[in-house]
């Protein structure tokens, strides 16, 4: 694989820290800035809401630039917005602050994934896109329980500089790794937004609208689970989100692989498993010695879909790869807040902690049923095609018949 894949890669290990680091130093925000726990909650509302606004928005004022100089001036933005988070003195500027970190994070992942799948061979593409993913995944593992620690330990501003770092880092590595791209040419709007004319991409959303907010609604309440229904202390579960990210990483290296052979399959399969993860989490979660087990096979099934669907929507949105992809980012956060909302609201309606597992079962489920209507569209042709081909045979030997 090509070595400008690693410079994606820390890239997106920076994002993938400053998404989740804010979950984990929520209490130190909070008290520094004197709001409730609640009010706090919008650093992560922002930045999300970041996400799915900038995805199209910046993408399509950044249509005409060449990618490599738009992934820099997403890396500049994303740098800047996290050092005014660390430096932030009031709570309205620090949700400023996290509104502006989040707007170039979807862009990037769109635009590098399709740089990424131009840097292989064709058959090749899910591979290089799950190599950068990889990044995000392993910032769970890394990045987040590290931030967590070091805002914890020496207050959480360090965390946002610490990530401002990594920012810095990855600039000069996609500045000098990553080679330069041809400049897009005859490119508008109306020609990108053309290609969201088609059923399959909207599909390809639906997908991970429901597939993916599956996995979101159990990783949402997965520290209340662990605490209060499996018994395991507060620093074991620290450890067992780790767990988590091992599964996700593995689960996007794997998935990465197995989409370029089959990526329909890849989507079924994957799907089908998480489903069937997160019905299984409902009996496992009372078990100290299963629970994770099945928590490293949630990561795993939950994250092996993304390069197929990453793929899927580089085929479909033909005419807009960078926009469609960077759609993708916007839709992966839509389904972040579902997911967290329905597993909430089976909690509030007295359902227990385990129900959100539950939802997302149902969830995955749905999703897997887009998938399928999606391959049946791509099959259909093919069927019109051999329906065709075998009236014209029995037409021609009528007429040697005659």
């Amino acid at each position: 694989m090509p070595i400008a894949l690693l410079a994606l890669a820390i890239a997106a290990f920076g994002i993938g820290t400053t998404e989740f680091v804010m979950m984990g130093l929520l209490p130190e925000v909070a008290t520094d800035l004197q709001v409730s726990i609640p009010d706090a909650g919008g650093y992560i509302s922002l930045y999300a809401l970041g996400v799915v606004i900038g995805a199209p928005l910046l993408t399509m004022l950044g249509m005409r630039f060449k990618r490599k100089t738009l992934l820099l001036s997403m890396l500049v933005l994303f740098t800047a917005g996290n050092l005014c988070s660390a430096f932030a003195p009031t709570h309205d500027l620090l949700l400023g602050a996290r509104f502006l970190a989040g707007l170039p994070h979807g862009v990037f992942f769109g635009i590098g994934a399709v740089v990424a799948a131009s840097l292989v061979a064709t058959d090749k593409r899910a591979q290089a896109i799950s190599m950068m993913f990889i990044g995000l995944t392993v910032a769970n593992i890394v990045g987040v329980p590290v931030g967590t620690l070091l805002g914890q330990a020496l207050g959480w501003r360090w965390a946002f500089g610490l990530v401002a770092v990594i920012g810095v880092i990855a600039l000069a590595a996609v500045a000098a790794l990553v080679p330069d791209q041809p400049k897009p040419t005859d490119v508008s709007v109306r020609g990108e937004l053309r290609a969201f004319r088609r059923p399959q991409v909207w599909l390809a959303f639906a997908v991970v609208v429901f597939g993916f907010a599956a996995t979101f609604s159990f990783y949402s309440y997965i520290k209340p689970v662990l605490t209060d229904v499996t018994g395991y202390t507060p620093t074991a579960v620290t450890l067992l989100l780790a767990l988590f990210g091992v599964g996700m990483t593995v689960g996007t290296a794997v998935g990465g692989r197995l989409a370029d052979r089959a990526p329909m399959k890849t989507l079924y399969i994957f799907l089908g498993a998480l489903a069937a993860c997160l019905a299984l989490f409902v009996v496992t979660s009372h078990s100290a010695a299963l629970a994770p087990i099945t928590v490293f096979l949630i990561g795993a099934t939950g994250f092996a879909a993304i390069p197929s669907i990453q793929a899927r929507i580089l085929d479909q949105a033909k005419e807009a790869p960078a926009l469609g992809s960077a759609s993708i980012q916007s839709t992966f956060n839509i389904a972040n807040s579902l997911g967290a909302y329905l597993g909430g609201v089976v909690i509030a309606a007295g359902l227990g902690l385990t129900a959100p597992s539950w939802v997302g079962a149902l969830l995955a489920v749905v999703g897997l049923g887009f998938a399928l209507v999606s391959g049946w569209l791509d099959r259909r042709p093919q069927r019109s095609e051999v329906l065709v081909s075998h009236r014209a045979v029995q037409s021609t030997k009528s007429i040697e018949v005659g």
